[in-house]
């Protein structure tokens, strides 16, 4: 199975363009392009380095704000303790 990569362009203004869509659009809205399955791939406009992981961090972050229920500290704990960063 191919599954197509929705690129999404990160310009310094920090604005986020879909190039699927032909548009511009929000951290909630590449959330939900997520959820629904597709893959993404963020590239920054000027530099074209990947910033795909640092993306969805922020959008984890952004997510975890939002949430009322208590969160997972012990993940965040072995995250940070790891060498690497992650797992």
């Amino acid at each position: 199975m191919n599954v197509e990569v929705r690129i999404i362009k990160r310009y310094q203004n920090r604005k986020l363009y879909d190039t699927h869509q032909s548009c511009y659009v929000t951290l909630a809205e590449i959330f939900q392009i997520i959820r629904e399955g597709n893959e993404i791939q963020v590239i920054d406009n000027k530099s074209k380095n990947d910033i795909t992981y640092m993306t969805q961090i922020q959008i984890l972050f952004d997510q975890e704000k939002k949430a009322e229920k208590d969160r997972d500290t012990e993940l965040l704990k072995r995250v940070i303790r790891e060498e690497e960063g992650t797992f």
